[in-house]
């Protein structure tokens, strides 16, 4: 019964699957969300790092060529009087030069030999740049504690007022860093605060739209979640939005599958129920005439009894498990492999002869010359060949005969017998389970030929019965496809 617990389990874990898989739909918004809006995350991360580095790089540029015109404004000031180099700088050009109602301006003025010309001595002076004449250096430093943006020139002035005589001069200015801080920060405000607005309006447009995209999903995980598990009837597609409907019918899908399992399990409990009652009672029968007999004759008689109603027993077993086995629905992963069809019913042949001999009827086997190839599954093949062999000797009365021939255009076989022709209009349903024509006067299930029928579907063979050659009996024929 190791395949009837398969099937099931297999039928458990499908009816639980659904209810899981709905019941992870909020873990399955939480990654849409993830993957969508982690995007837009590391964006506003990089463009927050772009955003800084050119709202500082805009702050430093715009002021520092400020700062390097006041310097060429210096050094255009400075000239040679009495033998000293001077700065022809106005208390007014000061004031526009020097004084900033903002940051702090230091400036230092320094000829060729180092020495002071004007302006404070605390102004750093650039350690390791190299200077070109007339080509602005900028360096930041720190004056008073105070971190500073200061810039070098370096220049040619004129000597005792005349061109031809000139030497070099060096300016030094440097001014603290509150305009740049501010404007830094506008700047950085202006190009981040939008960006920043945007991403969390598409942040909130994409959650939105998962959201409202899933909530149908949300309806359905509702719908299936308050079913009961023996509700396998399709879940309805009114008002379902297309781009779910593949969804749903991928679960009516399920739905149908589960619901031929069960009716196959239902059908398989059924079957053996009603077949296993008649000879479980009548073993009880038997047991209790042993339990009150004391004549060991009878005894033995009822204990011979009790055995083949066992033997009928163990075969009514064996072919309802067969049955059930080679159900289509059943059947999973079959494998199929190419065989010789003339081989593998003259070994099955061979192994009914001594039950032949036993009845006095003359098996005869009619071959072909050539192999017959077919594609099958030999164990199945063997079986149902076995079956139609039962059946025709079980019905043919003694010293009759039974043929088999191979045929090979189409691939199949017949097996004719010379049991009791069977009417046309019965001919189709010997083929259904426990059918039994009436007057036979034999014993039997009424399950081989059906077992035949079902063997031969999975083969996508056909069985057909007809009447013998010879007007008596019975000719079962099985076609199999070309391979």
């Amino acid at each position: 019964m190791k395949w009837l617990d398969s099937l099931t389990q297999t039928t458990r874990d499908e009816e639980s699957r659904a209810p899981l898989q709905w019941a992870s739909l909020l873990v399955l918004r939480r990654k849409l969300l993830v993957w969508l809006l982690s995007p837009l995350v590391l964006l506003m991360l990089v463009d927050g790092l772009a955003s800084y580095y050119v709202a500082e790089h805009f702050s430093l540029v715009a002021y520092d060529r400020t700062l390097a015109e006041r310097a060429r404004t210096l050094l255009l000031r400075a000239h040679e009087a009495d033998g000293q180099v001077r700065l022809n700088l106005s208390q007014s050009a000061e004031l526009v030069l020097l004084e900033d109602p903002e940051d702090r301006v230091f400036y230092r003025v320094l000829r060729d030999d180092e020495s002071l010309v004007a302006g404070e001595t605390f102004v750093p002076l650039p350690v390791g740049l190299r200077l070109q004449s007339n080509r602005p250096v900028f360096f930041d430093s720190v004056v008073a504690a105070e971190p500073v943006r200061a810039v070098v020139l370096q220049g040619v002035y004129e000597r005792n007022g005349s061109p031809a005589a000139q030497a070099e001069v060096r300016i030094v200015l440097a001014e603290t860093l509150n305009k740049r801080r501010v404007l830094f920060q506008e700047s950085l405000a202006g190009v981040v605060m939008p960006q920043i607005l945007i991403i969390i309006l598409v942040g909130s447009l994409v959650w939105l739209g998962v959201v409202r995209g899933l909530a149908p999903l949300r309806v359905l995980e509702r719908s299936i979640a308050s079913r009961s598990h023996l509700d396998l009837s399709p879940v309805l597609v009114d008002g379902v939005p297309g781009r779910v409907r593949p969804l749903v019918d991928e679960i009516n899908a399920l739905m149908a599958r589960l619901s031929e399992v069960l009716e196959f399990q239902n059908r398989f409990i059924a079957d053996a129920a009603h077949q296993l009652r008649t000879p479980v009672a009548g073993l009880k029968a038997q047991i209790e005439i042993v339990l009150r007999e004391s004549d060991p004759e009878r005894v033995k008689y009822s204990m011979n009894q009790i055995y083949m109603g066992m033997e009928r027993l163990s075969r009514l077993v064996s072919q309802l498990l067969s049955l059930a086995r080679n159900e289509p629905n059943a059947v999973r992963n079959l494998r199929l492999e190419l065989l010789d069809l003339n081989r593998l019913v003259f070994e099955t042949t061979m192994e009914w002869v001594p039950e032949a001999l036993r009845k006095g009827i003359d098996l005869g086997f009619d071959g072909d010359d050539t192999p017959v190839h077919i594609n099958g599954d030999p164990v199945r093949l063997k079986e149902l060949i076995n079956n139609l062999f039962d059946n025709a000797i079980r019905y043919t009365p003694d010293n009759g005969r039974v043929t088999v021939r191979v045929l090979s255009a189409p691939p199949g076989l017949a097996i004719s017998d010379d049991g009791p022709a069977i009417p046309v209009e019965e001919r189709q349903r010997v083929f259904e389970r426990f059918h039994r024509l009436l007057g036979s006067n034999t014993e039997g299930s009424g399950l081989g030929l059906a077992i035949v029928n079902e063997i031969a579907k999975i083969h996508s063979a056909e069985v057909t019965l007809m009447e013998d050659r010879d007007g008596i009996g019975n000719t079962f024929v099985v076609n199999f496809p070309a391979p």
